[in-house]
């Protein structure tokens, strides 16, 4: 066997490992998930934006969905800095020792990231788009009758995605380090990043201008403080790498 094939079965090895690991402690956390589901689906049909909704079961499987469902996204937002640990020890063997160092501090960093995404979304942006599709029914005369599913479910798609559009920075500040981006490219594609961002949140919303523009202007904003980790990242990356070619031209005297 070739040291290339060596190398390879080496990283597919290192790779089976983070993924067993990631694994175990998603069952680990899917089992705490199980215990705080039921606590977790009566606190949502309690908030104020909900109490107004009869909330019905049209099949018999729809109550164990939304606790398999609950037990999943709590198991998520659990192990997600297991997880991304996983991924940080995967690629830390081709990291210089202060990269390893700096990327890791980039795990408690996204956690946080993550729930301000879930949280802007559930706080801010859900009970405005909740009165608005509750008075466009009122509008219309139409009597509103919610399965627990499909309210869920809406709930689901609304939060998730915020969590990780809210990575946005640490991602951006990960990938200048490691030198894959750079500021002046985040400049150069802004145009086309903000219409990404327009159909993300057309995606995310529904089809009225406020609403809209209460999503959209957040990643638009996410985006501009993206590129200025950016520069900053990359100033710093200029710096250490000036510092090692003058301590390599040093040595070499």
């Amino acid at each position: 066997m070739n040291q290339r094939d060596m190398t390879f079965r080496a990283h597919f090895e290192e790779l089976r490992k983070r993924l067993i690991f990631s694994a175990l402690f998603l069952v680990v956390g899917l089992g705490v998930g199980f215990f705080l589901a039921p606590t977790v689906v009566e606190y949502l049909q309690s908030i104020p934006e909900a109490q107004d909704f009869p909330m019905n079961a049209f099949q018999l499987t729809d109550p164990l969905r939304v606790y398999i469902n609950f037990a999943f996204f709590i198991s998520i937002i659990l192990v997600l800095p297991v997880i991304l640990y996983q991924v940080w020890a995967f690629i830390a063997p081709g990291l210089a020792e202060k990269e390893r160092k700096i990327t890791l501090s980039y795990i408690p960093i996204a956690t946080v990231l993550f729930l301000g995404g879930i949280a802007f979304s559930f706080y801010v942006l859900l009970p405005y788009i909740m009165d608005f599709l509750g008075d466009l029914a009122e509008r219309l005369n139409i009597t509103e009758q919610y399965g627990i599913n499909e309210y869920f479910s809406f709930l689901f798609r609304l939060t998730l995605p915020f969590g990780f559009i809210f990575q946005l920075p640490v991602v951006v500040m990960f990938l200048t380090r490691l030198g894959l981006i750079t500021p002046m490219f985040l400049t150069r594609i802004r145009k086309y990043a903000y219409f990404a961002l327009l159909v993300i949140a057309a995606f995310i919303t529904p089809p009225e201008l406020v609403s809209h523009l209460i999503v959209t202007v957040p990643l638009f904003l996410l985006y501009e403080l993206s590129v200025v980790i950016s520069r900053y990242a990359f100033r710093k990356r200029m710096r250490e790498d000036a510092a090692r070619q003058r301590e390599m031209a040093e040595n070499q005297m």
